[in-house]
C-alpha cells in the first residue's frame, strides 16, 4: 500500500457518495442537499491543507473529540464517568467559554480538521458552545447527547446549522431505557426523533449494550422503529462495569460474537443505515471499515470508548482500552483500503452478482419487475448441475493474506 495513503481522502470520497444519495433522497428538503454539497467541497479543501502540512512535517488529524463540559443532568445506572468523578452535579471549575471554544474551532478549521465530536457530561448543557460550533460550517459536529435538552430552539439551530448532528443515547424499549436513564427519558427521545424526521434533520443513535438488552437492541422491531423515524446511524457501545455488582452486565465473548453476527445481518437487511460496534478484533474492525468506506463513509464519525474485560478494573486498563479501540479501527481502515486496492474480493463480488446488471436485474433492483416476468425468467433457466460455490475458504484466505501482510 502507498505509504502516503490519505485516510481523509477515503472519507472525502465517502462524503461525495453520501451527497449523491442525499440529493436524490432530499428533493423536498433542499437545505440538506445544499449543506452536503458545501461540506463535500470543504472536506476536499481541508484534505489538501492537511496534505500540505504533512509535507512540512506537521501531522494534522481529520478528527477531534471535544469534551465540552463535565456536568450532566442524568444519573444513569452504571455511569463510569460519575463513578470516577469525571462527571459531577456541581458547576464545573475553570471550563472554557463559548468564545474560547469558537477560537479552537476556528483554528481547527484553518488546519484542515473536518470532524469534531462533541461530548460531555451532557454537551447540550453548553448551548453557547453548540451555537459556536454551528458557525463553523466547514466542520461536521456529531453531538453525543442524552437528548433531554433538545427543544424548539435547538431544533431551529439544527435546521439552520446542518453541520450539527445529534447522536442520542437509547438503551432499547421504554422499560429498559427508563430503568437505566430515568423515567420519561424514552418518550422524550422518541418525541425528539419524530421532531427530527418532520424537519428532515439527520440524526443517529448510540446504544449501550449489556447482557440484559443485547437481544432487544439488535432485534428487527427495535431497528425498524429507529429506521422508520429517520435514524441513519446506530452505534453499539459495550457497557463498561464500574462496580462489582455491575460486572454481570458487561458482555462476554459469547455476547460479543452474537452481536457481531447480528450487526452483519442488520447491515444487509437495512442498507439505508450504518451500524457500528467497537471490537478490538482487527478482523472485525477491518470488515466494518470496509463496509463503511464502500457505502459512503460515515460523516458522523466514530465514538471511541473503553471496552474492558471483566477482570480488567483499573483506570490504567481503561486507558489501554481507549488506545486499543483507536488503534484497532485505524488498522482496520488501512487494511480496508488495501482490500479495495487489491481488488480480489471486489472482483469476486461483482462476478457473483453480475446478473443484477442485466436488464431484468436492474428492474428487480428498482422494484419494477413483475411476478409474471420473474416466473417466465425462472421457467427459461436450466437447473445447474452443481450449485455455484461461495468460495468461502478462498475469500478468508485473501483476507488473511491482506491483514497479516
Amino acid at each position: 500500500m502507498d505509504q502516503n495513503f490519505d485516510l481523509q481522502g477515503y472519507m472525502t470520497k465517502g462524503v461525495e457518495r453520501v451527497v449523491a444519495d442525499a440529493v436524490k433522497a432530499t428533493v423536498r428538503n433542499p437545505k440538506e442537499s445544499a449543506f452536503m454539497l458545501r461540506f463535500a467541497a470543504a472536506s476536499r479543501a481541508a484534505s489538501k491543507r492537511r496534505a500540505a502540512a504533512e509535507k512540512n512535517g506537521e501531522h494534522v488529524p481529520p478528527f477531534l473529540i471535544a469534551s465540552i463540559t463535565s456536568k450532566c443532568n442524568l444519573h444513569c445506572a452504571g455511569c463510569y464517568s460519575r463513578c470516577n468523578h469525571a462527571t459531577v452535579d456541581s458547576e464545573p471549575v475553570a471550563q472554557l467559554t463559548g468564545e474560547e471554544w469558537l477560537r479552537i474551532f476556528g483554528k481547527a478549521d484553518e488546519m484542515g480538521i473536518s470532524f469534531i465530536l462533541l461530548a460531555g457530561g451532557e454537551p447540550m448543557l453548553r448551548r453557547d458552545i453548540i451555537e459556536a460550533a454551528g458557525e463553523r460550517r466547514n466542520i461536521l459536529f456529531p453531538i453525543f447527547t442524552n437528548g433531554t435538552f433538545i427543544d424548539e430552539k435547538y431544533l431551529a439551530l439544527f435546521d439552520r446549522c446542518r453541520n450539527l448532528i445529534p447522536i442520542m443515547s437509547i438503551e432499547g424499549n421504554r422499560e429498559i431505557t427508563d430503568a437505566r436513564r430515568g423515567k420519561g427519558v424514552y418518550d422524550r427521545l422518541i418525541a425528539n426523533m419524530d421532531a427530527f424526521q418532520s424537519r428532515g434533520l439527520i440524526f443517529g443513535a448510540s446504544v449501550t449494550v449489556t447482557t440484559e438488552n443485547l437481544k432487544e437492541v439488535s432485534s428487527d422491531s427495535f431497528i425498524e422503529s429507529l429506521s422508520g423515524r429517520g435514524c441513519r446511524a446506530v452505534i453499539f457501545v459495550e457497557f463498561v462495569p464500574v462496580t462489582e455488582e455491575s460486572r454481570e452486565l458487561a458482555p462476554g465473548d459469547a455476547e460479543r460474537e452474537y452481536l457481531a453476527d447480528e450487526i452483519a445481518r442488520l447491515r444487509g437487511q437495512y442498507p439505508e443505515m450504518v451500524f457500528i460496534s467497537f471490537p478490538s478484533n482487527v478482523y472485525d474492525t477491518t470488515l466494518a471499515m470496509y463496509e463503511i468506506v464502500k457505502n459512503g463513509g460515515l460523516p458522523v464519525g466514530i465514538n471511541f470508548d473503553s471496552k474492558n474485560r471483566r477482570p480488567s478494573n483499573t483506570y490504567e486498563d481503561m486507558f489501554h482500552a481507549f488506545i486499543l479501540g483507536m488503534d484497532s479501527f485505524a488498522f482496520g481502515l488501512i487494511k480496508a483500503a488495501q482490500i479495495i486496492e487489491d481488488g480480489r474480493i471486489e472482483g469476486f463480488t461483482e462476478k457473483k452478482y453480475e446478473s443484477f446488471n442485466t436488464e431484468l436485474g436492474q428492474k428487480i433492483r428498482k422494484g419494477e419487475a413483475t411476478l409474471e416476468e420473474l416466473a417466465a425468467h425462472a421457467a427459461d433457466l436450466k437447473a445447474p448441475k452443481v450449485p455455484a460455490s461461495g468460495r468461502q475458504e478462498y475469500l478468508e484466505g485473501v483476507l488473511n493474506n491482506i491483514i497479516l501482510s
